[in-house]
């Protein structure tokens, strides 16, 4: 026993072996009781917001918190086993309070456990977000869950900024009170310089707060070549994206959705489709009249087309055709189902022209050709 606490005591680069193999054993242990722990712990915090968190399983809270709390429990043991080293002389390094590697490694050490503690409040803050998205799933309304992620974000960026000042206080020793109040000319500055963000920023309250579109609405914003259309997905700080018929992801900036013209489709309560049918030149009067007043009657006896009257008329004379005026509106304000509908009366309308002998009209032009004579003019009297 004499000769194994000799040998416990044994120095190795000023630390003794009994220092030494504590520290490897709480590396270990760090490395094998992390995820154990990180599981408990997140147990623990969800046992406190269960009353709250309604249908939503434990599972997705472990899923969002393990992964910091794992790091941050790595961090502590770290701390715990290094502390338990104590530096050579021989290496020369000047103390903590002073500026060298030993200030600049703890400095990083606070910096990194003071970015673990906001990684665990984002986890967390998300995870609420999910508790209200849950429930504004649940409302008629789309109002709150065009909310609920706008404020989620938002509580982010509170995060995020507290952490930030609070590093800058607690591991750098900055007066941020002082910091703050004497930005001035350069606050100033980096506001001219942060112009457009903030455009975007003040343009997503006014989204929120006078509603000209909310989430799953279909929009169409701008004019000439730079209009879209597309569905709404998410309004955030700085964009509003929109997800197009062709499956593109589209991200608007929210100055231009305030500033240019906005077409809101999923406001409209139904669409209307104009064009012309274009029969033949022969087509006999009494024939072009009972096309035209069946047309119409099928239209106004139609559920899908007879909320406003529909325009049927024989319009003009085209340079071959008899032309039909047909205009009616669908009441729908989906595409897909607008679509489906024109579908249906197409093929209705080929059904009344074919019912009435009547023909469809196609590009035609007659050319007379003048013989040219075989006696010279001048032979000719």
């Amino acid at each position: 026993m004499e000769s194994l606490k000799i040998w416990f005591e044994h120095r190795i680069l000023e630390n003794s072996v009994g220092n030494l193999l504590v520290f490897v054993l709480i590396i270990l242990l760090s490395l094998w009781l992390k995820r154990i722990l990180s599981m408990l712990l997140s147990r623990f915090f969800y046992r406190l917001v269960k009353p709250e968190a309604g249908s939503i399983p434990i599972s997705d809270f472990i899923r969002l918190m393990r992964k910091p709390i794992e790091f941050f429990i790595l961090l502590v043991m770290l701390f715990l086993a290094f502390d338990r080293l104590a530096i050579p002389e021989q290496w020369g390094l000047v103390p903590r309070t002073e500026f060298g590697y030993r200030l600049v490694v703890i400095r990083l050490f606070q910096t990194t456990l003071m970015i673990t503690l906001a990684w665990i409040a984002i986890r967390f803050v998300k995870f609420i977000g999910l508790i209200f998205q849950k429930r504004a799933e649940l409302t008629k309304t789309k109002l709150d869950d065009q909310l609920v992620p706008f404020v989620r974000d938002l509580m982010i960026m509170v995060v995020l900024a507290i952490a930030f000042f609070a590093t800058l206080s607690i591991v750098f020793d900055v007066n941020v009170i002082a910091l703050v109040t004497s930005l001035g000319i350069g606050g100033l500055a980096i506001a001219l310089a942060a112009r457009e963000t903030l455009e975007n920023l003040f343009a997503s309250f006014a989204i929120l707060l006078d509603r000209p579109f909310i989430t799953g609405d279909t929009v169409t914003a701008g004019t000439g070549p730079n209009q879209v259309t597309g569905t709404v997905e998410k309004i955030g700080f700085r964009s509003t994206r929109l997800r197009t018929d062709d499956g593109s992801q589209i991200a608007v900036p929210n100055r231009l959705m305030i500033s240019q013209s906005l077409d809101n489709l999923t406001q409209r309560s139904q669409r209307r489709t104009k064009f012309f049918l274009h029969l033949a030149l022969d087509t006999p009067p009494e024939t072009l009249r009972n096309i035209v007043d069946e047309i119409k009657q099928w239209l106004d006896n139609e559920p899908q087309t007879n909320q406003n009257p529909a325009l049927i008329q024989f319009d003009s004379f085209g340079e071959s055709s008899l032309d039909i005026l047909i205009q009616y509106y669908v009441a729908t304000s989906d595409f897909r189902e607008f679509s489906k509908v024109k579908e249906i009366v197409n093929y209705q309308l080929i059904d009344i022209v074919k019912r009435h002998d009547g023909q469809f009209a196609f590009p035609a032009r007659m050319l007379y050709l003048r013989t040219q004579s075989a006696t010279p003019l001048e032979n000719q009297k």
